[in-house]
């Protein structure tokens, strides 16, 4: 069975682009040169993980309103496969 999951389009950022990273920062140490990704997990959740190219700190944060950020603990049991 197909699994079908609609998400917002949301603008990825960019080291190479101008203008393509406008207000998207570390949250650790503010930096602009992040890469960010829009992805879903093993278990089907929507997320969007950062990774900062200064600090090396990474988030991954709910889609949605609430924009939650997940600790990683929660990160690895959403995508562990169960069998």
């Amino acid at each position: 069975m197909a699994r079908s999951t609609a998400t917002a389009h949301i603008p990825l950022g960019s080291l190479t682009q101008r203008g393509a990273r406008d207000g998207v920062s570390c949250s650790a140490c503010g930096s602009e040169r992040v890469t960010r990704l829009s992805m879903a997990l093993t278990d089907g959740s929507p997320v969007e993980f950062t990774s900062c190219h200064r600090c090396e700190h990474r988030t991954w944060r709910e889609h949605g309103l609430s924009g939650q950020i997940l600790p990683v603990q929660r990160v690895l049991d959403k995508t562990r496969k169960h069998r």
